[in-house]
């Protein structure tokens, strides 16, 4: 299962942070973009390589490692939420073409259990020329019944990139399970897998609004 759990030490450290009520409007942007940059080096790890040659400034040779995918990433973001996240990636990515895709989402309320799917429209996207040496990664904090990023990767599929990079930083089991579903092939990248939706659609335990907190 191409599923990466970044629940290291330091990662929890900034989840609570985010999920604490207490978190100001600030600190919460900041801390999105702490985990961002934390993501983008994760991802660096997974990009295609080359073993080269150097000369040091003493005159020796000495093997290292060119990293050529970074020349070869798209980093597409989930507009509001995603955009601190995107500062981190890019932080990590400084190469990366950047696309946005900007959706609208209709509130659902069910008496028992959770919403199965929410409406979704994509009113607007801006995305670069993807062609098959690109790395795609496209960027939403918060995966709740995976709607909109469902919609997300219908677009980018048929571009045909190298590979495509979810990054969130919660997903729901349900989330999940739907994304691996209908593309099992696609890394995710995430903090942490929570078990539960309410009846509005939200992530429980979560963090609220990851927007709304970041944004007002």
């Amino acid at each position: 299962m191409p599923l990466f759990v970044l629940s290291k030490p330091i990662t929890l450290h900034f989840l609570t942070q985010l999920r604490s009520k207490n978190t100001d409007q600030i600190t919460f942007r900041k801390t999105l973009v702490r985990l961002g940059r934390i993501i983008g080096y994760e991802i660096l790890n997974m990009l295609d390589y080359n073993i080269i040659e150097v000369e040091t400034p003493l005159g020796v040779k000495a093997k290292g490692v060119y990293i050529y995918d970074l020349e070869n990433i798209v980093i597409i973001s989930i507009l509001r939420a995603a955009t601190p996240l995107v500062e981190g990636l890019l932080k990590a990515l400084p190469t990366a073409r950047l696309g946005v895709i900007a959706a609208s989402r209709k509130e659902t309320q069910v008496n028992l259990g959770y919403p199965r799917e929410m409406e979704v429209e994509i009113f607007y996207n801006k995305i670069p020329e993807i062609n098959i040496k690109d790395n795609v990664i496209i960027a939403d904090p918060m995966i709740a019944t995976a709607s909109t990023m469902l919609k997300a990767l219908n677009i980018i599929k048929d571009k045909k990139p190298k590979r495509i990079f979810i990054v969130s930083i919660i997903i729901s089991e349900y989330g999940l399970k739907r994304i691996l579903e209908s593309y099992p092939d696609v890394n995710i990248i995430t903090v942490s897998i929570d078990p539960e939706l309410d009846n509005r659609g939200y992530i429980l335990p979560g963090l609220g609004d990851a927007g709304d907190r970041a944004f007002g």
